[in-house]
């Protein structure tokens, strides 16, 4: 087959290629571009390690083929955080909380997980749990990932408080001069 031009938005720069019809996006971004944060592990859409987000959905990249992404948006784990070195909430909480080890299945983890916090800022662990779902990971046990995505949650800052209570509400204690 002829090469196909294509051309895509990846972390905020765009980029032009000539690329085989069956190139799938995951090995545009890894052999054509250098980001090799995005992982290869199944090939089968069943580890997840591959996740980006394409037009600000995560997506396993190892199901897109390349020409299907022509004219998207396209954000890696390279891309996720803000200016210079600064880390995404998620890569920061992963850190604090161990949420990895031999790290091969985190750069998924953690943009699946920042979807999910885009779409849902305070979420349950049930719902965290959820959007992982389709992400695995041989080491951890899960555990410090879900605590991880939770304090990244509590961390943005974007998680609604609670609403005060009603005025003379029976339950809220009366305190200060005159009670």
């Amino acid at each position: 087959m002829a090469p196909v031009r294509v051309s895509l938005d990846v972390n905020g720069t765009t980029y032009e290629r000539e690329v085989e019809p069956r190139l799938l996006l995951v090995h545009f971004l890894r052999d054509h571009l250098g980001l090799t944060g995005t992982h290869v592990g199944c090939d089968t859409s069943n580890c997840g390690a591959c996740t980006v987000h394409l037009n600000g959905e995560a997506v396993k990249s190892c199901t897109v083929l390349a020409v299907q992404a022509d004219g998207a948006q396209v954000t890696t784990i390279e891309g996720l955080g803000g200016p210079g070195d600064a880390l995404h909430p998620v890569q920061e909480a992963f850190w604090e909380h161990h949420g990895l080890q031999c790290g091969y299945c985190t750069p998924g983890m953690i943009m699946a997980a920042a979807d999910l916090l885009a779409r849902n800022s305070d979420p349950s662990e049930a719902e965290v749990r959820e959007a992982l779902a389709g992400n695995l990971c041989r080491c951890t046990g899960y555990h410090n990932i879900v605590k991880a995505v939770m304090a990244a949650a509590k961390a943005t800052g974007r998680a609604e408080a609670a609403p005060p209570p009603p005025p003379g509400d029976p339950t809220v204690p009366v305190t200060g001069v005159g009670a």
